[in-house]
């Protein structure tokens, strides 16, 4: 549905178009224990340490969550909403997600094959994904998710992963339990792999659309140089363009990034809210720092109804 088609949609049309997008309400309990299910991909830049905040910005009314920077999906596993629509140009993490949704059972066997050494982590960068099937694919990704350095996504020119190994402080592979959780997490979600504007062109009445861009700050080093997923300068323009068209549609949003010269810019005119976040310098736990974080929206936060 293209947005602003639609100004007033009855109960009936509603349910309607709820079913078209697999996405039928269901009614619960008060009683009804909600079930944390957490991320199993680990994504640099991830906000797991504002989720607090973030929910604060979702209300029960919302009929779909829409994520088109999905990365981990750290927010979405937090608010469990009963629909979704989650995307991201990474082809590599969403046919994962696909996979975990789709054969999660499969993905289990490939990655129980798999043992935690470096040595495997090299073998497995060396293999070209393409020459896989969707189920080990979507384990060499997990593998290498898991146990690369600050769970940062990097390729080469030749479009290869070249993120060095750091297994020891990376834990262990998801659990199968984990695994299986996600998957049903993701049974009413619809999956995109492609540039966010593909996934903003689906949002309709009754959307609620969280955007958590790579950041693409001015002096500051870049892990993503050669990355065809790299978010660039001019995509900036493009965002804030899609953050006015919201807008005016009247379809509440909300943007988290770094605090910069390039927030001042997608903020202008929107609510903010400044924060300060503890991050780990190049991934080492023993060099923290407070970071500049800003939230912009188009509605003011409310109270945390996630839990």
């Amino acid at each position: 549905m293209q947005v602003g088609i639609v100004r007033e949609l009855s109960v009936f049309s509603f349910g309607r178009l709820m079913a078209a997008w697999n996405c039928t309400p269901t009614v619960y309990s008060q009683s009804m224990p909600q079930v944390v299910v957490e991320p199993v991909i680990r994504w640099a830049g991830s906000k797991r340490k504002l989720l607090p905040q973030l929910a604060r910005y979702w209300r029960p009314e919302f009929k779909r969550y829409v994520e088109p920077f999905a990365g981990s999906a750290c927010l979405f596993f937090r608010l469990h909403p009963e629909c979704a629509v989650l995307g991201d140009i990474n082809q590599e993490l969403m046919l994962t997600y696909r996979q975990m949704k789709a054969n999660v059972g499969a993905v289990i066997t490939e990655l129980a094959g798999l043992r935690k050494g470096k040595r495997i982590y090299l073998r497995l960068r060396r293999t070209d994904p393409n020459s896989l099937p969707p189920a080990a694919r979507a384990a060499r990704f997990l593998y290498l998710n898991r146990f690369c350095f600050n769970g940062l996504y990097r390729t080469n020119e030749a479009g290869q992963f070249n993120v060095p190994y750091s297994g020891r402080r990376c834990g262990n592979l998801p659990e199968p339990v984990e695994l299986r959780a996600v998957a049903r997490r993701l049974r009413r979600v619809t999956l995109v792999a492609s540039d966010f504007e593909d996934v903003l062109r689906r949002v309709g009445p009754g959307d609620f659309v969280y955007m958590d861009p790579p950041f693409r700050v001015n002096g500051r080093r870049m892990f993503t140089q050669y990355d065809s997923t790299a978010f660039k300068h001019t995509d900036l323009f493009r965002l804030r363009r899609w953050m006015e068209a919201l807008a005016k549609q009247r379809i509440p949003f909300l943007v988290s990034y770094a605090g910069s010269e390039e927030a001042q810019f997608l903020s202008d005119g929107f609510n903010t809210e400044n924060l300060k976040v503890r991050r780990n310098i190049a991934g080492f736990t023993e060099r923290r720092v407070l970071f500049d974080e800003v939230l912009i929206s188009n509605i003011t936060p409310g109270e945390d109804v996630s839990c």
